[in-house]
């Protein structure tokens, strides 16, 4: 926000909306949302759109540009705004900050965006494309926030996206405790159809506010750009300093890869199914495990704590069910972190009623022991198989999600898939 209210002081305008983008979550050196954000800025034509407001003033983009480029000193005023602003907010101090930026006349290529949120991309490769766009750049310490400002402009909605407005905080409350009201959350919840992941009713959990002490006092996702305008007005907070709405990949499953068993490798994010092989059993910490198997291979599958009910759903599959998982990758031991699951077939189970009837005397036959089947003690008829009747599955055939508050930034909730 710093930066965009730089810019528009020095009469650049904002083109399109500013992007939030989220990048591979399985990457061990990533940020706590590995998220990244760019701006285009240019000369606006046509129609303006509000996106936000600061100091009592709207702020607008304009959804189209004219043609005419920028020249080098543009590209050094706007390289002097943003290394000033970094350096009075980006805390270097901190060993997990690494942050970076690039100011470029060209959008990287798709693929750039494809591998960043997928696989591992590596600073020198992103380092090179730079220097082929004749980019202007700079890293802070090992210099790995190029890549996720490289990968952000480099993102196009093609397929999917989503929006969030994100209010910010008085700099004098930076750090202190937030003051976002439930109860207006959850009443703005129920009114704004096209918003997600606002309020985890299971674990009584209001999902708007980040854990961490940055200057967000809130965010709030969905479909609708305007409807997410209505969506602010109903949540009560302490004061507002600014708020703005970005264009987002968030909820759009853009990180996930469909792949056999046997392709998986660490730090993916995959689609793969198979049949349960090994039943679910609970480990330290009350970590659901299962294991799947299709024709290339076997892989752990999990349903870690913090899932909580999810792991009631997990526990229910029985060997030979057959499950279509979502989920990261961790690397020692191979395992899929599981976001959410569709289980496609489901094995009968059943359970025994009573022993069975001779044929002969219409009386009930007695074990002969564990495992060794009924004997007619009248008429010494035989039988293996018990009187049965098929039990309730506590599973149906269905997709099925980790809570509200176990939600990765980039999975794509139920709501937006049905």
């Amino acid at each position: 926000m710093a930066i965009i209210k730089k810019l528009i002081e020095e009469n650049y305008d904002i083109i399109g909306y500013p992007r939030l983008v989220r990048l591979n979550p399985n990457i061990p050196w990533k940020t706590r949302g590995n998220g990244a954000v760019s701006i285009q800025v240019g000369k606006g034509i046509g129609k303006k759109t509000k996106i936000g407001e600061t100091d009592d003033k709207e702020i607008f983009c304009h959804l189209k540009s004219s043609s005419g480029n920028y020249g080098s000193d543009d590209v050094k005023k706007i390289r002097k705004i943003v290394e000033r602003i970094m350096k009075r907010y980006a805390r270097l101090e901190d060993e997990n900050t690494n942050p970076g930026f690039a100011i470029l006349k060209e959008q990287p290529s798709f693929e750039i965006y494809e591998k960043a949120v997928r696989e591992i991309v590596s600073l020198k490769e992103i380092e090179r494309l730079l220097e082929s766009l004749r980019a202007d750049y700079k890293g802070y310490k090992n210099c790995r926030g190029i890549i996720g400002a490289t990968a952000s402009v480099a993102w196009s909605p093609l397929k999917d996206k989503t929006y969030e407005a994100i209010t910010y905080r008085e700099e004098d409350k930076w750090g202190t405790n937030r003051t976002v009201d439930d109860n207006s959350v959850i009443k703005m919840d129920k009114t704004c159809r096209l918003t997600f992941d606002n309020y985890d009713y299971e674990n009584r959990h209001n999902r708007l506010m980040p854990n961490s002490p940055c200057p967000v006092l809130y965010g709030i996702r969905g479909d609708d750009e305007d409807e997410l305008i209505l969506a602010r007005s109903i949540v009560e907070s302490e004061k507002v300093d600014c708020w703005l709405i970005f264009e987002t990949n968030q909820g759009t499953d853009d990180h996930l890869q469909r792949m056999d068993v046997g392709e998986i490798q660490p730090f993916q994010s995959v689609i793969s199914e198979g049949t349960v092989v090994r039943k679910p059993y609970t480990i330290e910490g009350g970590h659901v495990i299962f294991t799947i198997k299709d024709s290339t291979g076997v892989v752990d599958c999990a349903a870690y704590e913090p899932t909580k009910e999810f792991r009631r759903v997990v526990r229910e599959l029985c060997r030979g069910d057959v499950v279509e998982v979502y989920g990261g990758v961790r690397e020692n031991p191979l395992t899929v972190n599981v976001e959410k699951m569709n289980v496609k077939h489901l094995m009968k189970k059943v359970e025994k009623v009573e022993n069975p009837i001779c044929d002969r005397c219409g009386k009930h036959m007695k074990s002969k022991g564990r495992n060794q089947g009924y004997k007619c003690r009248i008429c010494g008829i035989e039988s293996k198989k018990p009187i049965v009747r098929e039990k309730k599955r506590g599973v149906n055939t269905d997709f099925y999600e980790v809570p509200v508050c176990a939600r990765r930034h980039l999975s794509k909730p139920l709501k937006r898939m049905r």
